[in-house]
């Protein structure tokens, strides 16, 4: 579809979906709050020409939009998908009469993979800087309280050091001075895993970071895909072409043809330094904690190389778009990897792995169960903090829908299982401990066992100012802070059994009522700011090794003391964006 960044920029053009901006801008949060008011807007991608301190372009909110995410690939990865899974019954064994009935799809399918281009061909060899200075590049600093400048569209490639199989993801990279920066390896990250290998060997880690190239890299980075599926034949899948890359002998790894730059270098063994703090896609702070190092030891570029960024904060930003996509063109393959899955979603409000829900099999008692811990068992999945299963076909980007579904089916003895100490997504701080916390499983299974309440009469509960409805059967309840009223959860839930209360089967402490209203703001606000074993309350007994529920189940979703701050502007930046709006030639 697109074989390079400029590819893609001239289709915008064209489609009348990105605005140069002329005026000098500041990489120092200046940038990232014209660009944080044009997706809230739904604006257009924005190219900004003229940037402070350094001689390139920065290119943002490229997938701010369904629609450009979209134009980026195309129809027909996702066409391809649907027939494919459509004709797989048919095809297996493979008959020669049946596949020649599939010839078009399978086809298009046979083009992905990898080619060599040859070093004088190759766009990012054009310019090897003299010297390596990674503060020439316009990175962004995004959040006041950042602890510096952060590529936030780093591609960073790695290969095993056994296997040589390879890794293309997205972790985050601050500039720590002219040659270092932090690479943010998660847990459950397959770049990390790499990284653990290279350790236990006592060797250093080749790293290549690419800025650019095809915006199906960008979109392969961050998809969650299968460990055997490699992300670079998935970019060459998206782009319907075979992945032009190009070998130089002064380093391990074949470059990216097509990027915009190439950023080489090596994370040794055993290094750390402190790293953050960043506001991140869940809308807060992620804090300081100690990294690998990567030291780059060479730089590569095109001639007229435009540098490609975005800003991450509270839903919804451009990652939530591109989130969307990918599930929608992955999930009809799941019910391939996971049999019994046959529908899966996250939401990308709570950061993806806050909240994911499916549709399973429950041709047996429980059989629900066997599908969760399958679910919770694959890759990027494992991170899962909160899931919800039902039997019941429905749409579940409609979370209200499936939440009155499951609620009315949802049994407190059997259907609410916790995992207490689990491991936990990097950037979730609700489990108290970097990496650690707990997880939920909650069912609604078979037919509906209650008529859920749709109105909330007067009622009233200790240290609760307001209480609304959110949806059938889930009360938001509005109430003192977690810091001025720390037992408040233990109090309020011995209210719950009692008119008019008892009816409404899950209800949820929050700080802003007004905010939870809505499904983004309940989303966001709610799966963001409790940690299961911590924060579900309920009465309980222990029966023989189980541990049963009854009555309401109590969330408590209030901020806590030891949760990273909320993501916010400063005053500062706000009045200046102010009054230079007129300069940037924005109209939105």
């Amino acid at each position: 579809m697109h074989s390079n960044l400029r590819q893609f920029i001239t289709t915008l053009k064209q489609e009348k979906q990105i605005i140069e901006i002329e005026a000098e801008v500041d990489p120092y949060l200046e940038l990232a709050e014209i660009h944080r008011r044009v997706i809230q807007a739904e604006g257009p991608a924005l190219l900004f020409k003229r940037v402070k301190g350094s001689k390139f372009p920065v290119v943002t909110n490229l997938f701010g939009t369904r629609q450009r995410v979209d134009l980026a690939v195309g129809p027909k990865p996702e066409e391809i998908v649907q027939r494919a899974v459509a004709a797989l019954n048919r095809l297996l064994p493979p008959k020669p009469s049946l596949l020649w009935q599939e010839k078009e799809w399978i086809i298009s399918l046979a083009k992905s993979g990898l080619r060599s281009m040859k070093s004088g061909k190759a766009p990012v060899l054009e310019i090897q800087e003299k010297s390596v200075d990674l503060t020439r590049l316009p990175v962004l600093t995004s959040w006041p309280e950042d602890g510096g400048p952060f590529v936030t569209l780093p591609l960073v490639y790695t290969e095993h050091p056994v296997t040589k199989e390879h890794n293309l993801g997205m972790y985050r990279i601050q500039i720590y001075n002219q040659q270092e920066t932090g690479i943010h390896w998660q847990i459950h990250k397959g770049g990390g895993f790499h990284y653990f290998e290279a350790e236990q060997l006592e060797q250093d880690l080749p790293t290549t970071l690419f800025l650019g190239g095809p915006p199906a890299l960008i979109l392969a980075a961050i998809a969650p895909l299968p460990e055997m599926l490699p992300e670079l034949i998935f970019a060459s899948f998206l782009m319907g072409e075979k992945l032009s890359r190009v070998d130089i002998p002064s380093h391990p790894h074949p470059l990216i043809a097509e990027a915009e730059f190439a950023i080489c270098g090596k994370v040794s063994p055993f290094v750390r330094r402190p790293e953050g703090p960043f506001g991140d896609h869940y809308g807060y702070y992620s804090l300081t904690h100690d990294f690998p190092v990567f030291n780059v030891q060479a730089i590569y570029h095109r001639r007229d190389a435009i540098y490609p960024a975005t800003v991450v904060g509270k839903p919804r930003q451009e990652d939530y778009f591109i989130g969307e996509y990918l599930q929608s063109l992955l999930s009809p393959m799941f019910p391939m990897v996971m049999t019994g899955v046959k529908a899966l979603w996250t939401y990308a409000e709570t950061g993806f792995h806050a909240l994911a829900a499916a549709i399973v099999r429950e041709s047996y008692r429980r059989e629900a169960l066997a599908h969760a811990f399958r679910i919770l068992g694959e890759g990027q999945l494992t991170l899962t903090k909160f899931l919800i299963l039902t039997d019941v076909q429905l749409d579940l980007q409609n979370f209200k829908l499936l939440f009155e579904t499951v609620l009315a089916r949802f049994e407190p003895e059997s259907d609410l299982m916790i995992l207490s100490e689990t491991s936990m997504d990097t950037l979730d701080y609700t489990g108290r401990r970097l990496n650690h916390g707990s997880k939920a499983i909650l069912l609604g299974l078979g037919s509906a066992k209650r008529d859920l309440p749709r109105q909330f009469d007067a009622g009233k509960l200790p240290g609760v100012s307001r209480i609304r409805p959110f949806c059938a059967g889930c009360l938001i309840l509005e109430s003192q802070s977690f810091k001025d009223a720390p037992e408040l959860a233990r109090d309020v839930l011995t209210h719950l059994e009692d008119e008019p209360f008892k009816n409404w089967p899950f209800l949820v402490l929050v700080d802003d009522l007004d905010l939870a209203l809505d499904v983004t703001g309940f989303l966001w606000q709610v799966f963001t700011r409790f940690d299961p074993a911590h924060d579900i309350y309920a009465s309980t007994e222990v029966r023989h090794h189980r541990l049963i529920y009854h009555g309401p189940i109590l969330v408590d979703a209030r901020m806590k003391p030891d949760y990273p701050g909320e993501v916010l502007p400063d005053e500062a930046t706000i009045k200046l964006v102010d009054e230079r709006w007129n300069k940037y030639g924005l109209r939105l």
